[in-house]
């Protein structure tokens, strides 16, 4: 036994005295430093006042973000997430409203009831949350969101873009990011019901663009006490260049045409008495479904027209209530040379908090990613933060537009 001992640490060292070991440790060793460099603060771009606030209920913003040391390119991000996130177990209550046009919203509440931090439903502040181009209540980031809010005794309701919630459609008309007709329909819907309590908007990409539009169109008069977006693309037009990439067609854009074609082709019965269903699901990229079908749809002359319209950037100044928007600078659908930083420098009521790495709804951290991330914490601490403190965030973000330069 004792020889079988000495033989086996005979061969671990000899192992170890190989040059190939020399080669491992020093690979591991830049591993760990490129990993080390990709550890980063974000940058938060904000008004003085804001900065403060957020620094003080929402520390997360201040926090070195980790990302997975696998994954740490955009791409490889924005994958994992869509493979390993996990899906929080979440009730829905499901409610079809209708629109104005004879149309159909699905809505998806969890109404929290056992909340003991807000026993009265009449008060029990209510996050309103808008999921991505081709999501629903059933996407991961969605489902870890409501997490996130019930674990903090809030109600939740997710507005389901028509057509993508199991609803049918009952006129020829879906949704797109600059017709914010269906969302102003859903809060006026939800404060009927619920008029004491505050009401907070959670917009997720396209879901993102769409809160941020409607701030912009409503001011003062949206009905919510603040917003917060995730992974927003910020200039369609951009973005749309960006996903057109070789790999990130790819990898992305030809998946997202795809199941935007199957959605029109199971409507097609309805839609078809406005566009070309069949020249439709020839698209192969997102820029062809927006000419052959969004662009038709909604009665731009254009795609390009309906780009500038749907982009949010250059309409911040409109908005009025508190807005945190996380963004990653290797963001395959949104590049950083977008961003509006200058702008929300300006603006008393915009804060834009940007990652080195993170991807698309992505920002996963730890080496096995599946549950809460980066994005997640902070979108509970911000939610808090807004329902906890809304006088001292108000006066944080009151400042005149004019003294801001």
């Amino acid at each position: 036994m004792l020889l079988s001992h000495l033989e086996l640490w005979k061969t671990y060292s000899e192992c170890f005295s190989r040059p190939y070991t020399v080669v491992i440790c020093t690979f591991s060793a830049a591993l760990c430093y490129l990993w080390g460099r990709k550890v980063q603060t974000p940058v938060l771009v904000c008004s003085d006042a804001f900065r403060v606030f957020l620094q003080k209920h929402c520390p997360v913003v201040a926090e070195r973000f980790c990302p997975t040391p696998w994954c740490w390119g955009g791409r490889l991000q924005t994958l994992v997430q869509v493979l390993l996130k996990s899906k929080p177990s979440v009730t829905y209550r499901n409610e079809l409203i209708r629109t104005a046009d004879g149309g159909q919203v699905s809505l998806d509440w969890v109404d929290n009831g056992t909340s003991a931090a807000y026993p009265e439903s009449s008060t029990r502040p209510t996050v309103l949350i808008l999921p991505g181009l081709t999501g629903n209540s059933q996407q991961p980031y969605v489902l870890h969101a409501v997490s996130q809010a019930t674990r903090r005794g809030y109600r939740c309701v997710v507005f389901n873009n028509r057509g993508f919630g199991g609803e049918e459609l009952l006129t020829p008309l879906t949704f797109c990011a600059a017709d914010t007709s269906d969302l102003e329909c859903v809060v006026l819907h939800v404060k009927e019901l619920y008029p004491q309590a505050p009401l907070l908007g959670a917009g997720v990409s396209l879901g993102g663009m769409l809160l941020l539009n409607y701030l912009a169109r409503k001011g003062n008069k949206s009905g919510l006490e603040a917003g917060i977006t995730l992974s927003v693309c910020w200039n369609t037009l951009e973005s749309s260049a960006s996903v057109e990439q070789p790999i990130n067609w790819l990898l992305f854009n030809r998946y997202l045409t795809i199941i935007l074609c199957h959605t029109v082709n199971r409507h097609r019965k309805i839609l078809e008495k406005v566009v070309d269903i069949d020249y439709v699901m020839k698209a192969r990229t997102l820029r062809d479904f927006d000419e052959r079908f969004t662009a038709v749809l909604f009665g731009y002359n254009s795609c390009l027209e309906y780009y500038n319209d749907a982009s949010p950037d250059y309409k911040l100044p409109r908005t009025a209530v508190p807005i945190l928007c996380l963004n990653a600078a290797d963001d395959p659908f949104s590049p950083k040379h977008a961003f509006p930083l200058a702008l929300a420098q300006r603006l008393p009521n915009v804060a834009l908090l940007v990652t080195a790495h993170g991807g698309h709804i992505a920002f996963l951290e730890g080496l096995f990613p599946r549950g809460e991330g980066y994005m997640d914490r902070l979108f509970g601490q911000f939610i808090q933060a807004v329902f906890d403190h809304p006088g001292e965030l108000k006066r944080a973000c009151s400042v005149k537009k004019e003294q801001m330069g």
